[in-house]
C-alpha cells in the first residue's frame, strides 16, 4: 500500500491540489497529515473539502493551537497577523463551528499501522508539537527520536525535508506542502510503500501567482509571505 505523508499545508490550496493530483497518479491510497492545516495563507475550507475525498489520518500542529488561542482571546489577533499573516483569522471566518472543534480536538501524536509497517505521526517532535528538528540538528536530538516500536517516526514543523536512518527507525520530515523554506513554488511531501518499507521524497511544482496576488491584497506589509514563495 502506498501512503503519502504531508505536512504544513498552511492554507495553501493551490499547492495541495497539485500534490493530491500527483498522489493519485502514484496510486497513493491513504494520507498521513502531520498538522498545520491553517496559518499564513487563506483557504483551510477548500483544503478540508479536498482532503474529505481521501482516506486519511491527521494530527494537529502548533498552528492549530495558535488558532485555538485566537478563538479564545481575540485581542491577540493583530499580533498574530503581523507574525503569521491573516490565515488564522481566515480560518475563523471560513470554517464552521464543527470544523473548528474538529481541528481543536485532534491529537498531537498518533501511532498507525499499515500492512506490517508501524508509523508514529508527530508535528514538531514526538515530545512537543512546537519543537523544531532540522536536518543539521545535533545527533542527540536525532537519537531521541528513535523508536523501537515504529519503523518510521514522522515529523513536520520545520518545513525542511529530510530522512535520517536511526538505529531502530527512520526519521522523516516530508517538508512543507504549503510553504517550503527550501524552494519557492515546490510542495514537499513523501510516499511510503508499507509493503516493502521503501520511501520516496517528493517535490511537486505549483503556480504561486494566484497566492502571491492574494497576499498583496490581504497582507502586503508582511513581505516574508511572498518572499518565501519566490525563494530559489
Amino acid at each position: 500500500m502506498k501512503i503519502a505523508i504531508i505536512s504544513d499545508i498552511h492554507g495553501n490550496y493551490d499547492a495541495l491540489v497539485e500534490v493530491l493530483k500527483k498522489a493519485k497518479t502514484e496510486n497513493v491510497e491513504h494520507l498521513l497529515i502531520l498538522g498545520d492545516i491553517v496559518g499564513y495563507y487563506y483557504h483551510p475550507d477548500k483544503i478540508l473539502e479536498a482532503l474529505s475525498e481521501w482516506s486519511f489520518d491527521i494530527i494537529k500542529g502548533n498552528h492549530e493551537n495558535i488558532l485555538e488561542d485566537l478563538i479564545n482571546t481575540p485581542s491577540i489577533g493583530e499580533s498574530i497577523r503581523l507574525r503569521y499573516g491573516s490565515g488564522h483569522q481566515e480560518a475563523i471566518n471560513k470554517l464552521s463551528k464543527n470544523q473548528l472543534e474538529y481541528l481543536k480536538n485532534l491529537p498531537e501524536t498518533k501511532s498507525v499501522k499499515f500492512d506490517n509497517t508501524h508509523l508514529l505521526m508527530s508535528h514538531g517532535s514526538p515530545w512537543s508539537n512546537d519543537y523544531y528538528i532540522y536536518p543539521d540538528c545535533k545527533n542527540d536530538i536525532i537519537v531521541k527520536c528513535d523508536s523501537t516500536e515504529h519503523d518510521f517516526v514522522l515529523v513536520g514543523h520545520s518545513h525542511y525535508a529530510f530522512a535520517i536512518r536511526n538505529t531502530n527507525s527512520i526519521l522523516i520530515n516530508p517538508g512543507s506542502v504549503g510553504q517550503s523554506r527550501q524552494t519557492g513554488g515546490k510542495a514537499s511531501w513523501t510516499i511510503i510503500n508499507t509493503k516493502n518499507k521503501c520511501f520516496q521524497m517528493m517535490s511537486t511544482d505549483y503556480n504561486t501567482e494566484k497566492l502571491i496576488n492574494e497576499v498583496e491584497e490581504k497582507d502586503s506589509q508582511i513581505k516574508y509571505l511572498t518572499e518565501i514563495l519566490k525563494r530559489s
